[in-house]
Order: structure tokens, then C-alpha cells, then sequence
């Protein structure tokens, strides 16, 4: 994440800008574009591969609580923010309403870079209520939101039988053969076109496609195969996209860094705090539920796709996307000294005590 930002405008653009221009010249961004938006489509289908159902499943409980905890509260603080960010010109388009301006917002603020979390599933379906009605009318939307739904029961609820049937000639041959593997892909591609041709991002179709694979051998199999390539190769692109975009001069005026700072503390203290909280509700003790609220609000990946998405679409402009990449990178880069310093050590210590013998 620090990599792409530091490649684009905001730094390398501002030292060597001729070499800037020479390594990323306009005519190049089109390619670089489609290999992120493949890279960011392959990788989100891997997190539906990798999303852990039965663990979900077994702490549905504690986990609805955290996650909708981590969900209402920045909604919450996205309605109160939203009408002030609208009055500030080059944050939200021109077109957009409140509406439009407090779902985008809130979804922004409640993501997590956990993607099992409900919060990101709810968080992803508001994004898709947001892109479904963004310059287009009532009866626009609602197809769109329609579409939306069809293709996830059709998913879930008949792809997902006959999906299954590949894991037995999986677990028959002990891998994924060339030909299969070419099947899910031409799958993954119809998802994604479907989705976009709904007037939702191709991302949300690969994401159900790959909740709705087998797991055990064939989701291994499908990980072994593909991970590398989308994490090492495509994903890079991904950022380094994200990073020419993120134009962090154009947050330099006073008003635009305290917009900037209110951002950053509804986004820390409303997503972590809130998770704290409903976590200590639920009888965790209260360094597991620092540890908690620590982990949830880290952004990661996950938010720079939702605001690129957002970038993509004209919900918002360069400043406000700016600001929300300034965001995502310091959530993530506090999360694992916060994480340390609350729990981990004390962990670990507890850990050790517990492993020495008797007497020791």
C-alpha cells in the first residue's frame, strides 16, 4: 500500500517528475488497470474460497455482536459527517446526495481488512445499493439491486450443488486439472460480467462465485494454483493504480487536514471502540476485546478497493479518495504495535507460564 503511494504523484511525481512520467506514461494506466481489476476480481474470489463458514458458524453469536457493533456505530457517525462533507467542494461529486454520500461514507468507515467479517458483507452490500442508485433513477436501481440478488441465490442455492460435483473428481484424480481449472476461470469471467453488466462491480461476482465453491482438496488446490499469481503479480498492479490516484498534495489546506483528521478519528474510534465495546458485553475479558477492536479496524486491502471502486464510479473525487488511502494505511500499520502492546505480550508470557513444568 505504501509502495504504490509512494510511486505515484504523491512523492516520486513530486521528486523525478520526468521519470515518473517516463515509467508510467498515460498510454500505459489503461493496461495497468485491467491487471488490477483482474487482480483485485481474482483475489476476491479467493476470499470467497477461503471464507471460513464452519468457523463463522460456530461463533455466530459473539461475531454478529462485534461485526454489528463495528457496523452501526460508523453508519451512525457517516450520517452526522455526510452532510458537512457535501458542503466541501472536490470530496463527493456534484451528483450525489446525502444518501448516496452517507452509505458510500459509512461503508468506507465500517470495512475491515478481515473479509469473513458480517460487517464487510454488510458493508459490500450497501456499496452495491450505493452504485446501483448513483446517477440513475428509481426504476434503475431497483434492477440493478434485483439483478443483484438473483445472481447471488442463483450462486448460492443452485451453484453451489453443482459445484460440489467437482470436488469428488478432485478428490478421484488428488488435484485440480488444467481443463478444470480453465472451467472456474471462464466461470469467475462470467460472474464478473454479469455483476457489471448488472451496473454492480464485477468484484461482488467473484466474490460469491468463490463462496459458493467446494472446500477441502479443491478449494486447497484452487489456492495453490492461483494465489501466487494474484498476490505477486496482479495485485501489485493493483496499488500501484491506487497510488496514482492518490494525490496527497491536494490535501494541504487547512480545512481539507482537519476534514482529513475527523475522518481518521470516526473511522478508529467509531469502528474499534464499538467493537470493544460489544465484544466486553459479550464477557470477553478486556484485553481480548482491545485485542478485537484493534484487529477490526484495520483496513487494509479491502478499503482501498471500496474507495477505488468509489473513484471509479464518480461517487467521489481524488481529494476525499485521497484522504480515505491516507486512512486505510495508517489503520493497517497500527494495528499490529496496538495489537502487541495490548495483547500480544501478555499472550505470549501467559503462554510461557503455562507451558513450564511444575515447580519451575
Amino acid at each position: 500500500m505504501i509502495a504504490g503511494v509512494l510511486l505515484g504523484p504523491s512523492l516520486f511525481g513530486v521528486l523525478l517528475p520526468h521519470w515518473q512520467g517516463s515509467l508510467f506514461p498515460p498510454e500505459s494506466l489503461k493496461l495497468l488497470y485491467v491487471g488490477a481489476q483482474l487482480g483485485v476480481g481474482l483475489y476476491m474470489f479467493l476470499v470467497g474460497v477461503e471464507f471460513p463458514t464452519d468457523l463463522f458458524r460456530a461463533h455466530v453469536k459473539s461475531a454478529a455482536a462485534v461485526s454489528v457493533a463495528g457496523m452501526l456505530v460508523p453508519f451512525v457517525l457517516a450520517a452526522i459527517l455526510a452532510g458537512w462533507l457535501l458542503r466541501i467542494p472536490a470530496l463527493f461529486s456534484d451528483q450525489a446526495t446525502w444518501f448516496e454520500a452517507f452509505l458510500f461514507l459509512g461503508a468506507a468507515i465500517a470495512i475491515t481488512a478481515f473479509p469473513g467479517a458480517i460487517n464487510d458483507a454488510g458493508a459490500w452490500c450497501v456499496l452495491a445499493v450505493v452504485l446501483a442508485s448513483f446517477g440513475g433513477g428509481a426504476a434503475i436501481a431497483v434492477r440493478t439491486i434485483g439483478s443483484g440478488i438473483a445472481y447471488a441465490l442463483i450462486v448460492l442455492f443452485v451453484g453451489r450443488p453443482l459445484l460440489g460435483k467437482l470436488s469428488g473428481i478432485v478428490e478421484r484424480e488428488g488435484k485440480i486439472s488444467n481443463s478444470m481449472l480453465g472451467f472456474v476461470l471462464m466461470l469467475l469471467m462470467l460472474g464478473a460480467w454479469a455483476m457489471d453488466g448488472a451496473g454492480i462491480h464485477p468484484v461482488f461476482g467473484g466474490f460469491l462465485l468463490g463462496a459458493a465453491m467446494p472446500r477441502g482438496l479443491f478449494a486447497r488446490e484452487l489456492q495453490q494454483k492461483l494465489e501466487p499469481f494474484a498476490v505477486v503479480f496482479l495485485l501489485p498492479m493493483f496499488f500501484t493504480f491506487s497510488g496514482l490516484n492518490t494525490r496527497l498534495n491536494m490535501v494541504s489546506t487547512g480545512s481539507l487536514l482537519l476534514v482529513t483528521v475527523v475522518i481518521f478519528l470516526a473511522s478508529t474510534l467509531g469502528k474499534g471502540v464499538a467493537c470493544w465495546a460489544a465484544a466486553r458485553l459479550h464477557g470477553e475479558d478486556n484485553r481480548t476485546a482491545l485485542a478485537v477492536g484493534t484487529l477490526m479496524n484495520a483496513r487494509g486491502l479491502m478499503e482501498l478497493i471500496i474507495v477505488n471502486i468509489g473513484l471509479q464510479r464518480g461517487v467521489i473525487q481524488s481529494a476525499l479518495f485521497s484522504m480515505l488511502v491516507l486512512m486505510a494505511i495508517v489503520t493497517t500499520l497500527m494495528a499490529s504495535p496496538v495489537f502487541e502492546w495490548v495483547y500480544g505480550r501478555r499472550a505470549r508470557k501467559l503462554g510461557e507460564l503455562g507451558a513450564a513444568p511444575l515447580g519451575g
